[in-house]
């Protein structure tokens, strides 16, 4: 594997991990280049219960809502990011823009 001068071991076994604690999470590689080293992770959305929320919220007199809203919020997109050296040698972690 052929790489650029600006990455040392320390970056790249750093890389490495920040891929495999992503990983961990759900996340699944869909893009990868070892030659200029980045990947492209993404995680689907989850579905939500909408039926058991509402049964919450009902019990709860509406208080639910809000951890409802906040589930809606958080599971409802499909995850993007970009891990990658820079030319400078610096980790980066971007979020990607998802259609």
């Amino acid at each position: 594997m052929e790489s650029y001068q600006f990455i040392d071991e320390k970056n790249l076994d750093r890389f490495y991990e920040i891929i495999a604690a992503k990983t961990r999470n759900g996340f699944v590689i869909t893009e990868q280049n070892e030659k200029l080293p980045y990947v492209v992770l993404s995680k689907e959305k989850k579905t939500i219960n909408h039926a058991f929320h509402l049964f919450l919220s009902i019990i709860t007199f509406g208080f639910w809502t809000i951890v409802w809203i906040c589930l809606i919020l958080k599971f409802s997109r499909k995850k993007n990011i970009l891990i990658a050296v820079d030319k400078d040698g610096n980790l980066f972690e971007d979020k990607c823009i998802s259609a």
